[in-house]
């Protein structure tokens, strides 16, 4: 046997070896096969670019059947859904405050004599221009070729305004920092805490510290809180640190209250420390929490909002992503520094973030609990 062959043989053997150690890991097996098939089904189904069915709510002062027949039109199109009615603009822009819905129409009460002359807007679309793509949807609809019933026949050789005058909210300038800054802060502390909290019962356990735990008076509980109580300071630096490169470097303003966004942001870390906590509970090693935490990174990115609008994905995706902590930290981040909201806005995205955190963490305790048994 020549010295090659002998080579070719011995690396054959290890390839033998690592093929046995990867069988007998049933963790890595399932990625191999599972990662791929998850992430191409799930984001070749969920990510679309084209965005339809945009929230929608319509204030008609006009009150008659000619502005029911364009509000219908622009439903037509199925770049919205109606979902809200208010009886006043006031109204309308604060239910865009408090994320309620993506675009407003607002119908005049002159809205016959607009139509009829023809030289005006016959109506009015109130867009939250925080988020461009939505923006850019919503434009689509300006010059929407609704039908001139209602308008008069002797005016029809003369140019005629656009169906709808739009007016961008937030983020008139359609400067990039402002949309993705706030959101990056989300993405930031999902990345930094769900990580450092995904080592942190492996990394005992690995050290040989876990048995000296036990033996103390330390219950459960006791434990868990401990274990992610200095991350919660962490956190907090990271949003100061965020905020203040957002503020003073791309000038992104902050519209709301600064205590609404700081209790806002606790209760996100919360979520996010206990999410980690819980794949701490579930890998038997540092490095399978370092892969399983980065399975969840995937979805959680794509899914949130923060890359593609969360309104031009379908139904299954959304409902997934309901689930996720950080689909409702860009809500509440984004509506509380883009467009002033309280933490009363918010609160539809804070109980759901609540509710993780009481889930995460008892199932954490339960399964440490099984663990040591």
């Amino acid at each position: 046997m020549t010295g090659l062959s002998r080579s070719l043989s011995r690396v054959a053997a290890i390839a033998r070896k690592e093929f046995r150690h990867l069988r007998r890991d049933r963790l890595t097996g399932g990625r191999v096969a599972g990662v791929p098939l998850m992430m191409t089904v799930l984001f070749g189904y969920a990510i679309n670019q084209d965005v339809r069915h945009l929230r929608a709510g319509v204030v008609d002062l006009a009150g008659t059947q000619s502005a029911r027949l364009l509000v219908q039109e622009a439903q037509a199109t199925q770049v919205i859904d109606v979902v809200a009615r208010a009886e006043s603009v006031a109204a309308l822009e604060q239910l865009l405050v408090a994320g309620r819905i993506a675009v407003g129409i607002v119908i005049p009460a002159d809205f016959e004599r607009r139509s009829a002359k023809g030289d005006r807007a016959r109506a009015q679309l109130l867009v939250d221009g925080g988020d461009p793509i939505v923006l850019g949807a919503a434009r689509g609809l300006v010059s929407l070729p609704v039908a001139d019933r209602f308008a008069n026949p002797a005016l029809a050789a003369w140019p005629r305004a656009p169906t709808f005058e739009l007016r961008a909210y937030y983020n008139p300038e359609r400067r990039s920092p402002v949309h993705i800054v706030p959101a990056l802060c989300g993405v930031i502390l999902t990345l930094t805490l769900v990580l450092f909290t995904a080592v942190a019962i492996v990394r005992e356990r690995e050290r040989g510290n876990l048995e000296l735990l036990i033996t103390t008076p330390v219950q459960t509980p006791e434990l868990m809180i401990g274990k992610i109580a200095p991350y919660v300071g962490i956190g907090y630096a990271q949003v100061t640190l965020i905020l203040l490169l957002g503020r003073y470097v791309f000038g992104v303003p902050i519209q709301g209250s600064l205590i609404d966004l700081y209790l806002g942001s606790g209760v996100f870390v919360a979520a996010a420390l206990t999410f980690g906590l819980l794949i701490s509970t579930l890998a038997e090693t540092q490095f399978q929490a370092f892969q399983l935490a980065f399975v969840t990174f995937l979805p959680q990115i794509l899914l949130s909002g923060f890359m593609f609008p969360f309104d031009g994905m379908p139904w299954p995706a959304r409902w997934l992503a309901e689930v996720l902590p950080l689909t409702h930290f860009l809500r509440i981040v984004r509506g509380i520094i883009l467009r002033g909201a309280t933490l009363g806005d918010v609160w539809p995205d804070i109980w759901p973030l609540l509710l993780f955190f009481a889930v995460a963490i008892s199932l954490s305790i339960l399964r440490f609990r099984k663990r040591l048994d």
